[in-house]
């Protein structure tokens, strides 16, 4: 029977549906596939700024670096480039006037010597690694006795960077520096760790001999480099260790080298006079030889407080063996105290040392209690060796 009218009406309708329902998702699937291109085409085109952007600056002529030394009015300034004359310039608009102070490294147009960018200020790797990134495990707890000398450490450095609000209602300066000095081996460093560990200040450790250098001027470079250093990391606690290695009296007749440490003390002692009592910036010098120390260094005003270390007594003797000792296994009946009677004139790195070599007696022995006559036998090792060492010499070196 042939199809009606209506039914075939019905059939257009339906094809005609599914044709719309077809297209509507080729366009949906269209729309989202520009979408997306539209997101890579955005990306190469950010990608290809970039790509112009690097291109660009490595055509760019090399820039010259130099030093400010004054800035003039209507946006001009006078530099001294690393070439060694010095040039009235241009100051590049977008830099801000504020950063502009003098001595700040700048970057300099090859041509013209416009002031282009501001850098950042030179430091020596030498004088980074000095720096101690981890703070000191010492506290005063692994101190045995000099509690008058760590008494007057810790009213020198610890309180006017903790609390220095009582100078000032006192109206006094706090001294500007502290110097140790005693023998070898009785705490002037561990003195000093122990401090640092206390407060939050950078601790930054120099040794003497580091600031002598081969070339000339190099040593006062570094020394001022130190201090600028410390400063620039304030507050902070600049602890100069063995200081008679730049710090030794002057001599009329002296060779290159000795003249090259002089000039290394000359910028030491003008980088001391430098230092506000009251900064942020503690300076701790420690050294086995204050007899033979410049009068200048010593004199008030640079090493303001000078502390002695001495040897440790009997009772102290006792207490720095308690604390190196605490961790051991030792047995019952060793008496300390007797075994602290037979360290005469022992530092306490001297008893530091006689408490490992008891305890590798012990282990020689294959056993795993320390007793007496292990003690016995590390004090006649250590203290026999230190006498041969010191033999036919001055103790107090």
């Amino acid at each position: 029977m042939p199809e009606s009218v209506d039914d075939k009406k019905a059939t257009f309708d339906e094809f005609t549906d599914s044709y719309t329902r077809t297209m509507e998702r080729r366009i949906r699937t269209l729309e989202t596939e520009k979408q997306l291109l539209e997101v890579q085409r955005n990306k190469l085109e950010e990608d290809r700024d970039n790509l112009r952007l690097e291109l660009q600056k490595l055509k760019q002529p090399p820039l010259f670096t130099g030093t400010l030394l004054e800035v003039l009015e209507n946006g001009k300034a006078i530099v001294k480039s690393s070439t060694g004359p010095s040039f009235v310039v241009v100051i590049d608009s977008t830099i801000p006037k504020d950063i502009l102070v003098p001595n700040s490294r700048v970057a300099l147009h090859q041509r013209n010597f416009a002031i282009l960018e501001i850098l950042p200020q030179s430091t020596d790797p030498l004088v980074r690694s000095m720096e101690i990134d981890i703070k000191p495990s010492e506290t005063y707890e692994d101190i045995g006795g000099l509690r008058d000398q760590l008494l007057d450490l810790r009213e020198t450095v610890e309180l006017p960077l903790l609390q220095p609000e009582l100078f000032e209602k006192v109206g006094i300066e706090p001294p500007k520096g502290v110097l140790l000095h005693g023998p070898p081996g009785s705490g002037k460093t561990l003195m000093v760790k122990a401090v640092a560990h206390e407060t939050q200040a950078t601790f930054i450790r120099v040794i003497g001999s580091e600031l002598v250098q081969k070339y000339i001027g190099e040593g006062a470079r570094l020394v001022r480099e130190v201090f600028a250093y410390a400063r620039d990391n304030s507050p902070s606690i600049l602890f100069i260790d063995e200081l008679d290695a730049i710090g030794s009296k002057r001599l009329d007749i002296a060779t290159s080298g000795d003249r090259e440490v002089q000039r290394t003390l000359m910028q030491l002692l003008s980088e001391l006079d430098g230092f506000s009592p009251r900064g942020d910036v503690k300076i701790i010098g420690a050294t086995n030889r204050v007899d033979i120390l410049d009068p200048a260094l010593m004199r008030p005003g640079r090493f303001d407080r000078h502390i002695e270390v001495p040897l440790p007594n009997l009772e102290e003797r006792f207490e720095i063996l308690k604390i190196h000792s605490r961790s051991m296994n030792i047995e019952k009946n060793v008496d300390l105290n007797l075994v602290a009677t037979q360290m005469v004139e022992a530092s306490g790195a001297d008893i530091r040392a006689i408490t490992q070599e008891a305890g590798m007696f012990a282990i020689r022995e294959r056993v795993t209690i320390v007793k007496s006559k292990h003690f016995l036998s590390a004090i006649d090792k250590v203290i026999s060796k230190k006498k041969e060492t010191l033999s036919g010499k001055n103790e107090y070196t």
